[in-house]
């Protein structure tokens, strides 16, 4: 579950531009390699807007979604037919985080959140990748194409769908 909080860093672009963003769409691929060099591939879409909102739509190798919203987040993963509600404790400004990464060089700049270090990875202001070690000494690259930072985001593109019949889990 911590992994997916940490996702909802990509809710940004660079720190040179972050001060006009207050959208980001893209593709991603994540990779998750563990301590014994297996790599779980999953491939999907991003949607996010400031202050704190993102829609992960898993598409490969499951068809989930994952909502980050103030003060919560929401699973829904059809193939259990089920969805998961948790509340966050902090209110999370992933925007704020990243605008306050530090510079490492042209392409890359360094951000600290709870103790772990994010390296991200910008190319002509346009964010390319997030790397990072979770908990479990995974090492997690997410990696992002068909970037839009200029499309307004609806805010209702960010509530749950939820189905009736669902199994929902609150933790």
């Amino acid at each position: 579950m911590k992994k997916l909080l940490f996702l909802a860093l990509v809710t940004v672009t660079a720190q040179a531009s972050i001060k006009n963003i207050q959208y980001f769409e893209a593709n991603f691929t994540q990779n998750i390699v563990d301590d014994e060099n297996k790599t779980i591939t999953y491939k999907g879409h991003i949607k996010a807007a400031k202050p704190q909102y993102a829609l992960w739509q898993y598409k490969s190798p499951v068809d989930k979604q994952v909502y980050i919203l103030p003060h919560k987040i929401v699973i829904v993963e059809p193939e259990l037919e089920q969805a998961i509600i948790k509340r966050i404790g902090d209110n999370f400004d992933f925007f704020s985080l990243i605008k306050n990464a530090k510079k490492i060089d042209n392409k890359h700049y360094l951000a600290n959140f709870r103790g772990k270090n994010y390296l991200i990875t910008i190319n002509n202001s346009i964010l390319v990748s997030i790397s990072y070690k979770d908990e479990l000494d995974n090492k997690i690259t997410i990696n992002f194409t068909n970037t839009n930072t200029d499309k307004k985001i609806e805010e209702k593109s960010f509530i749950p769908q939820i189905p009736e019949d669902y199994d929902l889990i609150k933790e």
